[in-house]
């Protein structure tokens, strides 16, 4: 199945990478090279409960996980298999804005921070701060409107673009 920005809904994160798209279905089981991906012959709603379960061992070996839409876009792998054992291409389809704009302040929680950055309304939810050294922020954008956190930089960047 070929994924794009426009219907990542129907993926559940996390995902996984793959380093093939050379992936067959055969009862049941997901293969890559001779490996089994996916067992579908085990009970389980994720990808990682049948793989806990399944008795075969030649499991392929999952590289990283990636828990959002901003580390598909930055990966330069394009197959994945979501937690629900959907294998998949992610194609980069449109140009979108990356712009870069001065953090303003981060705001500590127990959980995570909130990133405020200067002439943008909307609040970003982070893991953890940036560190001190850190100064702006590139958002890409859908339209005008500030869409995804995509990096941090020491020094304003140029505006660019990057194919999402």
């Amino acid at each position: 199945m070929v994924i794009s920005y426009s219907n990542i809904l129907k993926v559940r994160f996390p995902v996984y990478q793959l380093g093939s798209g050379n992936w067959e279905r055969q009862d049941g089981l997901l293969f890559i090279e001779g490996n089994i991906v996916d067992d579908k012959n085990m009970p389980g709603d994720t990808l990682g409960i049948r793989r806990l379960q399944t008795p075969h061992k030649n499991l392929y070996e999952l590289r990283s996980q990636i828990d959002t839409l901003r580390g598909v876009l930055k990966s330069t792998d394009s197959h994945f298999i979501d937690s629900n054992g959907m294998p998949f291409i992610y194609e980069k389809s449109k140009f979108c804005k990356l712009k870069y704009y001065k953090i303003k302040q981060v705001i500590r929680k127990e959980d995570c921070s909130l990133l405020v950055l200067a002439d943008v309304k909307q609040r970003f939810v982070i893991p953890r701060p940036p560190s001190e050294d850190v100064v702006y922020a590139g958002l890409l954008h859908y339209g005008d409107l500030p869409w995804i956190l995509y990096n941090y930089a020491e020094e304003r960047p140029l505006d660019t673009r990057r194919k999402v």
